[in-house]
């Protein structure tokens, strides 16, 4: 098998924290600023939208996503993991446009299980994707965090966390 090239990397540095952004009640998602400018930076401005865990979005540029689709077929390690997350992202996705004014329309079926619509979500950069986290996953993964979270800090001090 022949190794697959190396991920589309964008020309702009993807945004660092956590943004909030607004669901309107027609389920298109404003990005701001930063996000528009670092998606546009992969030189298109369709995306693919789906939610590979059922809790969360994510978005991609479609440059990733083909990258994406060409690893998954081509995954010979473990072709049930490969085939899965590929019927989940097409069951939960589908493709967009970023439009001028920087909003792109999140697929209806999932905003709508996971009550993304006409509400304020978190967004952040991973990994050349852009995650889309509703209020309640949000607080779930801060009380989670914070436990021990001296301890923690404390670890990775000593690691050389600066």
């Amino acid at each position: 098998m022949d190794p697959l090239p190396k991920p589309p990397s964008p020309t702009v540095d993807p945004p660092l924290g956590t943004y909030p952004a607004k669901v309107d009640e027609r389920g298109r998602l404003k990005l701001p600023a930063d996000f528009k400018e670092f998606l546009a930076s992969f030189g298109d401005n369709r995306v693919f939208i789906t939610s590979l865990d059922e809790r969360t979005l994510q978005l991609y540029p479609i440059s990733v996503w083909r990258y994406n689709l060409d690893f998954l077929m081509n995954y010979s390690e473990d072709p049930e993991a490969s085939q899965s997350v590929a019927i989940i992202a097409n069951a939960n996705g589908c493709g967009s446009v970023i439009d001028d004014q920087g909003r792109v329309l999140l697929p209806q079926d999932i905003r709508r299980r996971l009550n993304l619509e006409n509400t304020t979500v978190h967004l952040d950069c991973y990994r050349n994707q852009v995650n889309i986290i509703g209020p309640d996953v949000v607080e779930e993964r801060l009380r989670r965090a914070r436990v021990n979270l001296e301890q923690k800090l404390a670890t990775l001090k000593k690691a050389g966390f600066q």
